[in-house]
């Protein structure tokens, strides 16, 4: 497929942040972050097994040895990819016994959903096989290529960011995963409620997750509800940012908050009509932004950090504090080109408690600037200084 091709050669041409582990691993992502790219890119030599190709699904499925026969076929390779192996779960009992006995190979497993894994691989995570993750493009990997706006209005996934058409790309992303993952793997009965689902999610992006308010929204149970969060995500397609409670001074809510794992889909699921202001919906699809990319941050670095929120049930909140063995910073994002005095009133109320923090306010404008010892720094320009230097600290 020459559109295929093409869109391969413009992700492999941007060189990503993520770098393998030693040894045999899991590399987890959604569809579309360039998994599969990035290891053409840096392992041309490995012998692949690519599940997404039906006629290699349906031999694998049916005899999963097949893959010990493969691998025996090739004496002199040293590296055995095997993309999406959610698709024929069965292998990872032959691919355990190949890592226990074969020492000088490694195995590379790619997956963009864990619902199928979790019993089969539980194993293979207990110390053979250290699991990794693929995110979506980080605004310093692409450069001077990355524009604010533009990722904002379509997110970066890369097979949606490289497109041709990135909008018509988008739009059919998650009706990839409705096809291919939740309806052909039979995870839900009822895919229309699920569809539903997805819609009346999108209204907790950036929000306190409550699923009874959502459970309602998409006239199903609560308990269907749950059932649904956890399949979108096992898919990889969301997650969650528990509330800052260490040494904790005030009282604080208990919920976590919820997020689209990528700014587009967020905008894409999220349906719009007159009554929704447009900046408001801009001003979550920024927040996921920022979340998304301190992800990124985060496990592309490796040293241990975790990604919280703060919010005390007077109100008071901080929407991004990143904690972790040398970094304790804390985040607030504002979708205006002006800062005023009472945007920094959380952060402030953030440093009362945790003097030690190192705080910034993110927004808008063009100018880096200190108001009452605390950075307010250009989203753009934070965004670029992520990953800088070797992911230097924020």
């Amino acid at each position: 497929n020459p559109d295929i091709s093409f869109l391969e050669a413009k992700m492999a041409t941007t060189s990503r942040f993520f770098r393998d582990p030693a040894g045999s691993f899991f590399l987890f992502g959604p569809r579309g972050t360039g998994k599969s790219t990035w290891l053409n890119a840096n392992y041309p030599n490995a012998v692949r097994v690519d599940l997404l190709d039906p006629e290699s699904q349906r031999l694998y499925q049916a005899r999963p040895e097949r893959l010990r026969e493969l691998v025996a076929g090739h004496p002199a390779a040293r590296d055995i990819v095997i993309d999406e192996i959610q698709k024929a779960p069965a292998l990872l009992d032959v691919v355990q016994q190949l890592v226990e006995t074969d020492r000088q190979r490694r195995f590379i497993l790619t997956g963009s959903s864990a619902r199928k894994l979790r019993r089969g691989a539980a194993n293979l995570l207990a110390g053979r096989l250290v699991q990794a993750e693929m995110h979506p493009f980080m605004a310093a990997e692409l450069g001077a290529a990355f524009s604010l706006p533009r990722a904002l209005n379509i997110g970066l996934v890369p097979l949606v960011w490289t497109a041709p058409d990135p909008a018509a790309t988008l739009r059919a992303y998650a009706g990839l995963y409705l096809r291919e993952e939740v309806q052909a793997e039979a995870l839900v009965r009822n895919i229309g409620a699920f569809a539903r689902f997805l819609e009346a999610i999108s209204f907790s992006h950036g929000s306190l997750l409550n699923l009874a308010e959502v459970a309602r929204e998409c006239q199903v149970g609560r308990k269907t509800v749950e059932g649904y969060l956890g399949i979108l995500e096992d898919l990889l397609l969301s997650f969650r940012i528990p509330v800052f409670t260490r040494r904790a001074k005030r009282q604080l809510v208990a919920h976590d908050k919820f997020y689209y794992f990528d700014a587009g889909v967020y905008r894409s699921l999220r349906p719009a009509g007159p009554l929704d202001r447009p900046e408001a919906i801009e001003g979550l699809a920024l927040e996921g932004l920022i979340a998304q990319h301190l992800r990124a941050w985060i496990a592309y670095r490796a040293a241990g950090e975790q990604l919280f929120y703060w919010r005390t049930k007077s109100g008071s909140e901080v929407d991004f504090i990143v904690y972790g063995p040398d970094t304790f910073a804390a985040w607030e994002v504002k979708r205006a080109a002006r800062v005023h005095e009472g945007d920094l009133r959380a952060l402030k109320a953030f440093r009362a408690d945790y003097p030690e923090a190192t705080l910034a306010l993110l927004y808008l404008g063009a100018d880096r600037l200190a108001m009452d010892g605390i950075a307010v720094i250009p989203c753009e320009a934070f965004l670029q200084q992520l990953g800088v230097e070797g992911l230097a600290k924020p």
